[in-house]
């Protein structure tokens, strides 16, 4: 079987009839296709080009002594390849994307278009600052509204997305505790936080000590407070958490980290449910990133591009990284040296070759001013209230860890209303793939057993809210009701079906390679 193959409808030994009874494969609209390497000619191109002139190779023992052997392809059967495989995608632009702590929402085309301005789209990290004036002060106007958003006092906006603004936040905090001669090295970290917060402390160093959680997966004082000693530097907290509820204690908490002389860094990831609502600098935090790729509204997914600025307390300003942006009598000046620092400032270096993502620091600041400063405020109200409208909608027949106690911008389900039905998380979210849904957010955070994480954000209307609570109830019902080879069969109308991820884990298939011919093979 070749690789594209595996998980076809068609395939032997998949569970149930085959829903594709066609000679090509092929279902309506919805196209099979084989691999270009099936079907593409590995001897011509669709491009012609010239014989290279003579010349000497320079690589040495790297150059390659076989030929490439990609695939040929003419212009049309690239373009369809292309277009097929987008087909295939699912996007916040098809349907509602409930992933929950992602914040998959809507972006703006105005957005884009503005990130395509020939002064923002053309420029080039290399050019003379001087030809990039409008770009330097649009960095500081995206820093003047995270601050202002966030209650801070400096922001740094190189890092490239939010685990690096995590690394980040967390570097300046070692920089701090280094500049006061103390060697403090322990970092609380809740036992619900994202699995970056103690990757981040654990690679500079740190040792990471767990924070026990309530039964609602928030975060105790006391808890905090037992936990404390000369030698702790820092928690890392996420508020609001990623069960979804915000820190009502983050005050107390934050006061008694910095009696012990540690600082405060908080995961920015969930910011969508509180901006324009609650300052952070307000509640004690000296550091947080912001994922301007959910916030804000800039692409999300694929790998990127991200952008994660982090914004600092006065306790931390004056370790933010090079390069910042500074506004000095003449204007925003960008720092990128340490030749042109100033008294006070004490950078604990540099994370990046330059200013960080620029594509989304224009995108950001196109969603900023198209909303205005209600605009942002009502947006995260909205998300917190169809967070709610879900859980409302759905309270009856599946089950809440917390209890029926309201949420922000993501309601968090366990499994306990599968118990008895045979159906599993795994099962569940296959089956929604079927009616057209992506996944929710499964089995995170791990204090929850069989989690269902789900953020609909402020992107989605009523009627679409209510598609897909009644999608999730009939789905419930048929559990229940025992139509367990449903859900164990799902997904059976996308285009592979379900494979054995265990074995798909354990032996992938990362490499295409040419069939063997058939009196090979037999041989």
């Amino acid at each position: 079987m070749t690789m594209n193959t595996q998980g076809r409808p068609t395939d032997a030994g998949s569970a149930g009839t085959s829903s594709t009874d066609t000679f090509t494969g092929n279902r309506g609209l919805q196209i099979e296709e084989a691999l270009l390497f099936e079907v593409g000619r590995h001897d011509v191109t669709g491009v012609d080009l010239d014989e290279p002139v003579a010349f000497a190779p320079r690589l040495g023992k790297l150059a390659r002594t076989s030929a490439i052997d990609l695939p040929g392809l003419s212009e049309p059967e690239a373009m369809r390849h292309y277009v097929r495989l987008s087909q295939k995608n699912y996007a916040i632009d098809s349907g509602l994307y409930p992933l929950g702590s992602c914040t998959m929402k809507h972006n703006p085309r105005l957005n884009e278009k503005v990130a395509r301005l020939g002064g923002f789209g053309d420029i080039h990290p290399l050019q003379p600052l001087s030809t990039v004036s409008g770009a330097v002060e649009l960095m500081a106007e995206l820093g003047r509204w995270l601050i202002e958003m966030t209650g801070m006092t400096s922001v740094a906006l190189s890092p490239k997305a939010g685990a690096h603004g995590e690394l980040c936040g967390m570097m300046a905090i070692k920089a701090a505790i280094a500049a006061r001669g103390e060697a403090r090295d322990i970092v609380l970290v809740p036992e619900s936080a994202h699995g970056t917060n103690p990757a981040t402390a654990a690679l500079i160093g740190f040792k990471v000590v767990t924070v026990p959680a309530r039964p609602d997966g928030t975060v105790d004082p006391a808890a905090v407070k037992a936990l404390l000693s000369p030698q702790v530097a820092a928690i890392m907290l996420t508020n609001p958490n990623t069960c979804g509820l915000f820190e009502r204690d983050v005050v107390e908490i934050a006061a008694a980290i910095h009696a012990a002389g540690a600082y405060f860094y908080c995961d920015g990831a969930n910011f969508n449910a509180i901006v324009g609502k609650a300052k952070v600098g307000e509640l004690g935090v000296d550091a947080m990133h912001i994922n301007l790729h959910k916030t804000f509204s800039t692409p999300h997914g694929g790998g990127g591009p991200g952008a994660g600025p982090v914004v600092f307390s006065e306790r931390l300003a004056a370790f933010a990284p090079l390069p910042f942006v500074r506004i000095d009598a003449d204007g925003p000046v960008l720092v990128e040296d340490e030749a042109a620092l100033k008294s006070g400032e004490q950078p604990f270096g540099r994370m990046v070759a330059f200013h960080g993502q620029m594509g989304m620091f224009v995108r950001a600041v196109s969603y900023m001013l198209s909303h205005g400063a209600d605009g942002l405020q009502q947006a995260s109200e909205d998300a917190v209230l169809n967070a709610n409208y879900v859980r409302a909608g759905l309270r009856d027949v599946m089950s809440q860890p917390s209890g029926d106690r309201t949420c922000m911008h993501e309601v968090l389900f366990d499994d306990h209303f599968l118990d008895g039905t045979g159906v599993t998380t795994l099962d569940f979210a296959k089956a929604m793939i079927d009616e057209g849904y992506h996944p929710m957010t499964m089995y995170f955070p791990l204090v929850v057993h069989g989690a269902m994480l789900i953020e609909p954000t402020e992107s989605e209307s009523k009627a679409s809210l209510d598609l897909f609570i009644a999608t999730l109830r009939h789905l419930v019902m048929r559990a229940k009701a025992g139509d367990v080879e449903r859900f164990r069969e799902a997904p059976r109308f996308a285009p592979r079906r379900r494979l054995d991820e265990t074995r798909a884990a354990r032996a992938p298939k990362l490499k295409w390679e040419r069939p063997q011919p058939l009196s090979e093979a037999a041989e």
